[in-house]
C-alpha cells in the first residue's frame, strides 16, 4: 500500500489524530471521572473536540502561513486552507474515537473501552503511517 502525500499535508493529518487520541481521550475520561451524568460527559466532550479541532486548524493556516511567508525559494506548494481542513477533520474525526464508547456504555465501562479504543487507533495510526512512508510500519 503506497499512497502519495503532500509531506505538509500528511504531518496535519498525522499531528490531528494523534493530538486528537490523546487528548480527547484525557478530557473525556477527566470528565467522566467527576461526573456521573453521562449526557454532561458527551455534550462536554463533542464541545471540546470541536473546540480543539477548530483551534488546531486555524493554528494550522497560521503556522503554515508564516513557512510560506518565510520560504523565499517557494519550495512550499501546499495550499493553506487544504492543509487547515485535514487538520480539522482529522481532529474531528480521531477525537470521536474516545466519545464513541460514553453513547453506547455505561460511564465506568466506556472509561475503559474509551482508553483502550484510543490506544488501538494511536497504534493503527503509526502502522499506516509507516505504510504510506515506506517505512517498517511496527516500527513506525
Amino acid at each position: 500500500m503506497k499512497l502519495s502525500l503532500d509531506e505538509d499535508y500528511l504531518r496535519s493529518v498525522m499531528f490531528g489524530l494523534q493530538d486528537a487520541l490523546v487528548s480527547t481521550t484525557g478530557v473525556v475520561v477527566g470528565i467522566s471521572a467527576g461526573v456521573s451524568d453521562r449526557a454532561i460527559i458527551i455534550l462536554a466532550s463533542f464541545v471540546a473536540v470541536s473546540v480543539e479541532a477548530s483551534s488546531m486548524a486555524a493554528s494550522q493556516y497560521s503556522s503554515e502561513k508564516a513557512v510560506h511567508l518565510l520560504d523565499k525559494l517557494h519550495r512550499h506548494t501546499d495550499r493553506l486552507i487544504t492543509g487547515a481542513l485535514f487538520m480539522f477533520f482529522a481532529y474531528f474525526v480521531a477525537g470521536l474515537v474516545p466519545i464513541v464508547p460514553f453513547l453506547l456504555f455505561p460511564s465506568d465501562v466506556a472509561r475503559i473501552v474509551s482508553i483502550s479504543a484510543a490506544l488501538t487507533a494511536l497504534f493503527i495510526v503509526g502502522y499506516l503511517k509507516g505504510e504510506i512512508v515506506g517505512k517498517k510500519a511496527f516500527r513506525s
